[in-house]
């Protein structure tokens, strides 16, 4: 009984697997359906070759009930298109209820909006059957939030606002939010100004599913309010994370460094929190005299109510429900096999929501308790030759296993892997699941009923956190311990577990008897079986194959020679990745988010505002595998030029900077040129007669600022004339990068090259810049100032002569940019246009045959 409901789990996830990455359009529901009624004939009849089969039409009906699940997965609005409505981007009333609890942060409230209905303007309502829509208001004054805070789920809402399409990915490899909300059943969003946009009416209170949940979101913010006075305000979100899944409060610098030494799993609400939970009941009703039955029982019951309350999560439901099935099995006296509860778990999860196999806290759940489940009683059987203590041969098993089979799945998503993670997780991982864990579910429990009591608990517990994050911020300090690895293939992946389980195999035939207990070959003897020295060779070659397989993955551009130049859309701003032939890596500028803060907005200010360098280009270079930065190019110091620059080089290696030899007053340059100086980042001021040699087959020349005082920090405001301006050669190919350079900058260099028939070409025997009288042209200009018309003139492209011109803009930024003037100028001139604001990412490879384009998004 057991080995069909686990190979069944199998071949139903195989099933999910193959519909996500192929697409059979007669395949639906009711395909399966009749696919289901084959296989309970084929095995109630006992046919011949019915295991075989009925494997086969398992898979067949997991592929049919996903893509089934997925096809209708669509909005109803496509309907409206067919009246010759179009929905993206118009004004439009919405009446539904809310379907989530309602998020204030800063002048920003969100939440999910179960729509009935929707009315377009000079139509008649067009029906939603409570499709979801995602709400983002904007409060326009601080007594809003009041309003605001005080709507609740199930609540009736009628809102308008812009409705529009949620964005898709704009970057090769970056995040999309359109996928990521479709695969939450969600593809529209309304963006609204006001509490005066919705009229809200109290849902009537009436028992019902709505009404559970409703009470639920007051018992999880009544909880959240009473850790805010149980606990100091520094670690309060630290503790609602650990205890109730809360991460609102978490706080996001300490949510990286967990990240980065690979503890995450300590902040989500997981196995070891139903463990406890379950633990702290039972010794509860034992304590009463409550007989194993019923104790059991009441267990059962109360977990769901649990798993609420944490927030139901993919990895807390799948704890719940092995914990319940493992309950149920215990009271009956059957169906004991961890593993089996593991597999019906898993299957009644994917039953109920086939998108949760692309859930990475699914994922990760799954698989390290898969792997716990299979592994550790194993890896302590190959460490019991070399170890004899019980306690550190289980700690190092289990500390080994969870982190190779999640150390693949955490690098594709997370892009990091710090070397320090085994002994974080190993020391600090028992201190808090063990201590800090049920101590602060007791301080909880007392602070419900006696507030001061909780905080005395609270305050330990605060002591023992201190220590905590004074190890975390030790271990961090420590250089070059955290790899960046780019997202890995899932043949990549394949291979990683198959190696292990290859390597598992032959060490144990290699170093332990049939019965794990004692060294074979290891044992004094005068002759060595040949079988012996063969799997000792396999065992060698399997070991070099694995380690062959993480050199490969950890650069798997290591033998490339070609040049790419990734123009990165960063919204209304600029940043440039090049990688040479030769795996060099340079970074112009950063993008940046522009605010516009006026006195007395403080209570706008969002606790994790989106930040340009830190939620976008910082996991882009990460998922690129950008190890370190050979160069990094500002510009200039414009905020949405330089503002995403200091995620960059706070986590990612820079070896060199250059600038313009200036400084625009504000904090946050102060900032990042304190952090450029802390890390000794040579400082190297932009120079005319500068050559910098980045690879035998790339050199890099700035030809603007014209002059530059090396010793000397000048303080400028106005950064565009600034602009440092310079030329790339890569393989035969030349490019312009020019910044925010205006029309006067232009012709002061058109002046300097004209007044220069050649520039001295110095000791490295590098070219001279062209100049008037040789061939000056180029083949990929960035156009400067994003296409204002306050640069890129006639005489500019006249001396250049572009074959291509890149334009990194903002969708629908409030500048107009790029100006229409600059645009026809360049199609008068021949020149092709890519513009990020139309094409996403637009990145060029540099091959021996030419430049080969392609774009994140078509027109």
């Amino acid at each position: 009984m057991k080995r069909p409901v686990v190979q069944g789990c199998c071949l139903w996830i195989s099933g999910y697997v193959l519909a996500i990455y192929t697409e059979l359009p007669w395949l639906s529901w009711m395909t399966s359906a009749l696919l289901l009624a084959a296989l309970v004939i084929l095995y109630t009849l006992r046919l011949p070759g019915r295991q075989p089969i009925g494997a086969l039409l398992l898979v067949v009906i997991a592929y049919g009930y996903y893509q089934g699940t997925d096809q209708r997965n669509i909005t109803a609005l496509p309907l409206a298109q067919q009246q010759q409505i179009s929905p993206d981007g118009s004004e439009v009333t919405l009446l539904g209820r809310f379907a989530s609890p309602v998020t204030i942060d800063g002048d920003r409230a969100s939440f999910t909006l179960e729509a009935e209905s929707i009315r377009f303007p000079e139509t008649s309502a067009f029906p939603l059957g409570g499709e979801s829509v995602q709400v983002s208001l904007r409060l326009m004054e601080q007594a809003q939030q009041s309003v605001a805070s005080g709507w609740r789920r199930g609540d009736a809402l009628t809102l308008t606002g812009t409705l529009r399409s949620p964005s898709p990915a704009r970057n090769f490899g970056g995040f999309d939010y359109r996928r990521y909300l479709r695969l939450h059943h969600t593809h529209w969003l309304i963006s609204a100004k006001g509490v005066d946009q919705a009229q809200v009416q109290p849902a009537a209170a009436h028992f019902s599913v709505v009404q559970l949940l409703r009470w639920n979101d007051e018992l999880r913010a009544a909880l959240s309010r009473r850790m805010d006075l149980i606990f100091p305000a520094s670690q309060a979100g630290f503790m609602k994370s650990m205890l109730i899944g809360i991460t609102d409060d978490l706080d996001p610098d300490r949510f990286q460094q967990f990240s980065e030494l690979g503890l995450t799993h300590i902040l989500a609400i997981s196995g070891l929190n139903i463990a406890v939970f379950l633990g702290v009941c039972i010794w509860i009703l034992r304590r009463f005299k409550v007989t194993k039955e019923n104790y059991l029982l009441i267990c059962m019951c109360l977990l769901p109510f649990y798993v609420l309350v944490t927030g139901a999560s993919p990895s807390i439901v799948r704890a719940g429900l092995m914990s319940m099935i493992a309950l149920y099995a215990a009271r009956r006296g059957g169906m004991k096999e961890v593993l089996h509860i593991l597999a019906v778990a898993a299957w009644a999860m994917l039953f109920w929501n086939p998108y949760f196999l692309l859930d990475v806290s699914f994922q990760l759940s799954f698989l390290v308790t898969l792997g716990l489940i299979i592994g550790v009683q194993r890896v302590t059987t190959l460490l019991s030759p070399w170890m004899t203590s019980p306690t550190l041969k289980n700690t190092l098993a289990i500390t080994l296993v969870s982190q190779s089979v999640s150390f693949p799945v955490s690098i594709y998503y997370f892009n990091q892997f710090s070397l320090l993670s085994w002994l974080a997780n190993a020391v600090l991982v028992p201190v808090i699941s063990m201590i800090v864990f049920p101590a602060g579910l007791v301080a909880l429990a007392l602070g419900i009923i006696y507030i001061p009591l909780g905080q005395r608990i609270g305050q330990i517990i605060a002591w023992l956190n201190q220590a905590i994050f004074w190890i975390t911020d030790q271990l961090q300090q420590i250089p070059h311990l955290t790899m960046i690895w780019p997202s890995p293939s899932i043949p990549w992946i394949c291979f990683y577990y198959g190696f292990l389980v290859i390597i598992y195999m032959l060490w144990h035939r290699c170093y332990l008897n049939s019965k794990g207990e004692l060294p074979i070959i290891l044992e004094i003897n005068t002759r060595e079986s040949t079988q012996g020295m063969r799997i000792k060779l396999s065992l060698l070659l399997a070991i070099g194959g694995f380690l062959m397989l993480l050199w490969m993955g950890y650069s798997p551009n290591r033998f490339q020679r070609t040049g790419l130049v990734q123009f990165i859309d960063v919204g209304q701003g600029d940043a440039i990745l090049i990688r040479t032939p030769y795996g060099r890596h340079l970074l112009i500028d950063g993008g940046g988010t522009l605010t516009f803060r006026k006195a007395g907005d403080d209570w706008k200010i969002r606790k994790d505002p989106f930040e340009v360098g830190q939620k976008l280009l910082v996991p882009l270079l990460k998922k690129r595998g950008i190890q370190s930065l050979d160069l990094v190019v500002l510009t200039h110091e414009d905020a949405d030029h330089s503002g995403g620059l200091q995620a960059v080089i706070e986590q990612i290696p820079v070896k060199q900077f250059l600038f313009n030899g200036t400084f625009k007053e504000s904090s946050s340059m102060t900032t990042f040129f304190s952090t450029l100086v802390q890390k000794k980042v040579p400082l190297l001021p932009a120079q005319v007669d500068n050559w910098i040699d980045i690879d035998p087959v790339t050199k890099l020349q700035v030809i603007y600022p014209l002059e530059t005082n090396p010793t000397m920090i000048e303080i400028v405001k106005e950064q565009n004339a600034r602009s440092v301006v310079f030329l790339l050669e890569m393989q035969g190919t030349r490019w312009l990068f020019t910044g925010d350079m205006e029309k006067e900058s232009e012709a002061a260099v058109l002046d300097y090259l004209r007044d220069h028939s050649a520039l001295v070409a110095d000791e490295r025997n590098f070219a001279p810049i062209p100049t008037g009288g040789g061939n000056n042209k180029i083949d990929v200009l960035k156009v400067a100032h994003h296409g204002s018309k306050t640069s890129t003139t006639s005489e500019w492209l006249t001396y250049w002569k572009p074959a291509v011109a890149v334009i990194s803009v903002g969708v629908m930024n409030t500048y107009g940019h790029p100006s229409p003037e600059i645009t026809d100028r360049l199609i008068n001139a021949n020149v092709a246009i890519f513009r990020t604001d139309r094409m996403g990412e637009v990145q060029m490879e540099v091959r021996n045959s030419g430049v080969f384009t392609r774009m994140k998004l078509r027109n």
